[in-house]
């Protein structure tokens, strides 16, 4: 049987890929300590263990959305952000800086993107490389300034609500003194940890199940009063437990119990809201019928 020369496999392209694999090699080289430490942190610290979760997921999740159907390389875009990134890499090295050395990494990996393949490739991988950047852990430094915030204003909320329900209280910055005990809103009962893990659903439920930009924009934002508001809540039940039954109630099981059944509430809060504002899309994206006459003879020719 003749086969012709189109038939045949054709042969790699060698030369074609060694720019890549060159690329791919001083990638490893140049953020293989940032990417371990980080693996090391998403692994041993509770606080960044969503990473375990959103990285594999943004793998998948950037499998699944391919390769765009005409790549347009952006060659001295692409190599600009790589140089940045590495300089970036070298001054977080220089002063010990594990952020800032894991976000150039990130940078870097666009940049190779954008180098081979163009900014349309970044655009279309905007979910998965969204929730990668969601995975780093923010600095020690940022948390604690945004931690004591967030204590407070905790701390206010339930006081409120346990002064609704006549439970004699006293509010001192982060230290709700109840008769017989006094309750101290920590930086792990501030709901820094449960908002960074909400605003990383609302990201994943924006970008899979809405089809707009405002859509999205209002579901992440609203995980911040959401997780606010159920933190205050938290407290408030711990604070009346504490009163009404039994001091303990504010240690143990229990109280992690009700940290895990407040973020399944507002999960379920989030949820909600993503299916009201896909409705919404929906709603927007149906074409009415025309009115007069138009509509009457179209409608009769269906019946």
């Amino acid at each position: 049987m003749d086969v012709t020369a189109s038939a045949l496999p054709q042969k790699l392209d060698w030369r074609a890929l060694l720019p890549v694999g060159l690329a791919a090699l001083l990638f490893a080289v140049l953020f293989a300590q940032p990417f371990t430490s980080l693996a090391h942190d998403w692994w041993s610290d509770p606080d960044a263990g969503h990473g375990l979760l959103l990285f594999p997921l943004a793998l998948w999740l950037g499998w699944r959305s391919g390769r765009i159907e005409t790549p347009r390389p952006q060659a001295v875009l692409g190599l600009t952000v790589i140089i940045g990134a590495v300089a970036l890499r070298y001054l977080g090295g220089l002063a010990a800086e594990l952020f800032t050395q894991r976000v150039a990494m990130l940078g870097a990996f666009c940049g190779v993107i954008v180098y081979f393949v163009g900014l349309a490739q970044l655009r279309k991988w905007w979910l998965p490389l969204g929730l990668v950047a969601l995975s780093i852990p923010l600095p020690a430094v940022i948390l604690g300034s945004l931690a004591l915030p967030l204590q407070f204003k905790a701390s206010q909320l339930g006081a409120h609500m346990l002064a609704s329900r006549h439970v004699p209280v006293a509010l001192s910055g982060n230290v709700i003194h109840l008769p017989g005990r006094d309750l101290f809103v920590t930086e792990a009962c501030s709901g820094l940890h449960s908002l960074t893990a909400l605003i990383s659903l609302g990201v994943l439920a924006g970008g899979l199940w809405l089809a707009t930009t405002w859509g999205r924009v209002i579901l992440v934002v609203a995980a911040i009063p959401v997780a606010m508001l159920l933190n205050g809540i938290r407290i408030f039940l711990t604070g009346f437990l504490v009163f009404y039954i039994d001091p303990k109630l504010a240690d143990g099981f229990l109280h992690l119990s009700e940290g895990w059944a407040i973020f399944v509430v507002a999960f379920a809060i989030l949820a909600a809201l993503a299916w009201l504002i896909h409705f919404l899309e929906r709603r927007r994206r149906t074409p009415r019928a025309p009115a007069g006459p138009a509509g009457v003879v179209s409608a009769v020719g269906a019946v």
